[in-house]
């Protein structure tokens, strides 16, 4: 008999981990992510409250959810991040975060209060030329220094980075080298469909290939294959002697669907129980009724498909244009 306390789908798959999305706001245009036009402004009462992202958190946990990632958009810019994150570290789930680094330095003490261990920096490029043409915007610097600060306080950082055809997979060696002599985990990501981000696989790189170029740069000896946990989404490696580690997240080529365990919710408080489904639930409305929202988050994991919103392979599809239409990455939350 299954927990009433657990969240399981018709699939079996127990969901734990719920991805917040503070803001859909950025403070860089990644292409990958925000479409080159924006997004419409929306008024401010489209959005969560404080006071509703904590008590839609804490119905959550209550259902078994037991970590919590904060997103956006960039969570850092959200107005009153520093309190949502000290409220959300008060409360019986462990607290992370993914950011785009560029203002780190003015949070270390906050989650340090907030007992976050774990923090998601993207960085896509060791160029700073490359990086500020993917981002749009000019914070290289900013990023690799807050890297460095995070590493100094003893956070464990993992780098995400979306690997694009001929546009950064030369430096996946390099990135690789960042784990010689300090304890990160670097996270390799194919390119994903989404919104206005122009997606077509001729841009997409592989696990396979990416591990072809791993093999050949340092030997099939010398890599390591680490035990993947319940619910990984990288396939782990590491080098021998090396430090850190490195992993593929290979959501096109080979998703990892079968162990999701990932739920998903907007800045305009809409449930997501796939990242790549256009089906969405709204919670803020009823809470604001002061309706039980219990309900209709079940409801929404029993609704969830067995693979990728019920979508077919990617990387078999030439274009977005035959891909269901979703939200841009950025309005989800990453």
């Amino acid at each position: 008999m299954n927990n009433p306390t657990q969240l399981i789908d018709a699939f079996g798959r127990v969901h734990d981990y719920l991805r917040i999305s503070l803001t859909e706001r950025c403070n860089l245009r990644c292409f990958y992510c925000m479409p080159e036009e924006g997004l419409p402004l929306k008024d401010k009462t489209h959005f969560m409250t404080t006071d509703e992202i904590i008590t839609i958190a804490k119905t959550f946990i209550a259902l078994g959810v037991k970590k919590i990632r904060l997103t956006g958009g960039e969570p850092l810019i959200c107005k009153d991040a520093h309190n949502i994150i000290q409220q959300l570290g008060k409360l019986d789930a462990e607290l992370a975060i993914t950011t785009n680094g560029v203002l780190i330095d003015q949070f270390i003490d906050t989650f340090k209060i907030a007992g976050i261990h774990s923090v998601n920096v993207s960085l896509d490029s060791l160029s700073e030329e490359k990086q500020n043409r993917i981002s749009r915007r000019n914070y290289f610097e900013r990023v690799l220094k807050n890297i460095y600060l995070l590493i100094e306080h003893g956070f464990h950082v993992k780098i995400n980075v979306v690997v694009l055809r001929d546009l950064n997979t030369n430096e996946l060696i390099d990135f690789v080298e960042l784990s010689k002599n300090h304890k990160v985990h670097l996270r390799f990501i194919e390119f994903m469909p989404f919104d206005g981000n122009k997606w077509d696989w001729s841009k997409g790189f592989g696990y396979k290939e990416m591990m072809d170029i791993f093999s050949a740069h340092y030997g099939s000896s010398e890599i390591i294959k680490h035990s993947d946990k319940p619910h990984d989404t990288a396939k782990c490696y590491s080098i021998k002697n090396y430090k850190g580690t490195f992993g593929v997240i290979s959501s096109v080529t080979n998703p990892f669907c079968s162990t999701c365990n990932r739920i998903r919710l907007t800045a305009d408080g809409k449930m997501k129980n796939c990242l790549f489904s256009n089906n969405e639930t709204d919670l803020l409305s009823p809470l604001r009724q002061e309706l039980n929202i219990t309900t209709l988050i079940i409801n929404s994991i029993l609704s969830k498909k067995a693979e990728r919103g019920g979508m077919k392979q990617f990387d078999k599809i030439p274009n977005t244009s035959e891909i269901t239409k979703n939200r841009s990455m950025v309005s989800i939350g990453g």
